[in-house]
């Protein structure tokens, strides 16, 4: 039988109140779990010790029997010292999508463009100036 020790919401709407139960995984999320080993109420700030209260003698217990803690968990039994999470590292989630890509390089090209008719007009009146008092002279 595979165990998980994750969150099963409790509350109501909008309010949400989570029990960390050690469950089996085929098990719905709120539904028959083994054991209760600690509450988490985020709606409490994150200063007070309400706010997560857990049984870490029961944790390192089922963590010893091979529970594995959900992530959301995993955070939680971090914290109170009974098994080290690995930190996670995503380099590619703060790149921006395909089409967000294509966009910043249109606008790059076109700064770019914008930046060398800037110049061309800055350099082409210099020389130019001359020629354009001549033809309204002859008119």
């Amino acid at each position: 039988m595979a165990l998980k020790i994750r969150l099963a919401r409790g509350g109501t709407k909008k309010r949400p109140f989570y029990r960390i139960v050690v469950a089996d995984t085929r098990s719905p999320r709120d539904g028959r779990f083994i054991e209760k080993v600690g509450t988490f109420n985020p709606l409490l700030h994150k200063d007070n010790e309400a706010r997560l209260v857990l049984d870490v003698e029961r944790a390192r217990h089922w963590v010893g029997l091979g529970a594995l803690p959900t992530d959301r968990v995993s955070r939680f039994l971090d914290t109170a010292g009974v098994m080290p999470r690995a930190a996670r590292n995503n380099p590619n989630k703060a790149k921006p999508k395909a089409k967000a890509q294509e966009r910043l390089e249109a606008a790059r090209i076109a700064a770019e463009e914008a930046a060398e008719a800037a110049k061309a007009a800055a350099e082409a009146p210099a020389e130019e100036a001359p020629a354009a008092e001549e033809t309204p002279a002859e008119a």
